[in-house]
């Protein structure tokens, strides 16, 4: 079972960009591309940390700020060489409020 938690507006996030926000499961990047459709992933590269909320958006993936790891935005997955995956977090968008679908195990997992 899940609740659905209010993380901010569209609005709020630029086209191909992001932010970072502070959720009961920790700190979570909300991205938003050029086509509005918006992701949320956990914001830290399984490889050295990097701040994946400060990362460059193209498509539907991000860079890593640090070292160029990209992600699938959809799925967490390392794209290209490099091998990893980051949480993803369900997002729904409603009137132009973004929501995550928050549950007990999100909290358990971080």
């Amino acid at each position: 079972m899940s609740d659905w938690i209010e993380i901010g507006t569209i609005d709020a996030i630029p086209r191909r960009g992001s932010r970072c926000v502070n959720t009961p499961a920790g700190k979570i990047a909300v991205f938003r591309t050029q086509e509005d459709q918006v992701f949320a992933i956990e914001n830290r590269c399984p490889h050295r940390h990097g701040p994946l909320s400060e990362g460059i958006v193209h498509g539907a993936s991000v860079t890593c700020p640090l070292h160029n790891w990209v992600f699938d935005l959809a799925t967490g997955q390392a794209l290209g060489a490099d091998e990893g995956q980051v949480r993803t977090y369900p997002i729904d968008l409603v009137d132009g409020r973004i929501f995550m679908a928050f549950t007990a195990d999100l909290v358990a997992a971080e």
